[in-house]
This record gives structure tokens, sequence and C-alpha cells, in this order.
């Protein structure tokens, strides 16, 4: 003989059961949709920040070369219009000097060797 109240027993058992496993097969898709989206996204994440540092040394690149043209551009001003720059330095790429005059050099320092 069954008893009247193990069958309802029986049956909520089963179904909180079966709430159980619904509650973790929500939680598992709730994952498994983070992770398409997580890698859907992250490719081009890192393609833009790879895009950033790419400009950012292009801009260092950039700014260098400015730097560099405003230099000689001044160099080529002051050969074209000041005569004494221009007298100094022939003078100075042709080791000569003028009577009485004292010239120092100050070489560079020799850049130290790198150990393997």
């Amino acid at each position: 003989m069954d008893h009247p109240g193990y069958g309802d027993f029986r049956a909520r058992r089963e179904a909180t059961v079966w709430q159980r496993l619904n509650t973790i097969l929500r939680f598992f898709l709730v994952i498994a949709t983070v992770l398409v989206i997580v890698s859907l996204f992250l490719p081009p994440y890192k393609k833009l920040t790879q895009s950033r540092s790419e400009i950012e040394n292009l801009q260092t690149q950039v700014n260098e070369q400015k730097t560099l043209l405003a230099r000689q551009t001044r160099e080529v001003n002051l050969l074209k219009t000041d005569p004494t720059y221009l007298e100094t330095l022939a003078r100075d790429r042709l080791d000569l000097m003028k009577d009485g005059e004292t010239v120092f050099r100050l070489e560079p320092a020799p850049a130290p060797k790198r150990k393997p």
C-alpha cells in the first residue's frame, strides 16, 4: 500500500530536481552567452589597441621629423644669411683656424659596449 503523502512527496522531489537542473542549465547558458560575446569583441578590441599603439609610434616619428626639419631649416637659413656662421662651420670642417686662435674640440664619449 502506498502512503497517501508519499506520491505527493515524490512529485515535489522530482520537481525540485528539475528546477535545480533548469537553474544549472540557465547558468551555463548565461556563461556561454557571455563567452560568445567576449569572443566576438575581443579580436577587434586587440586590433584597436594595436592600432592605437601604432598611431602613437607614428606620431612620435612625426614629431622627431618635425624637430629635425626645424633644425635643418634653421641651419640652411644661417648658412644663407649669416657669414660668420658659414665661416665658423667651414673652418671647423676643414680643420683650419685663424692666427692667434685656439680651438678646443670636445669629442663625444664612446658608446659603452653591450655584453651579450
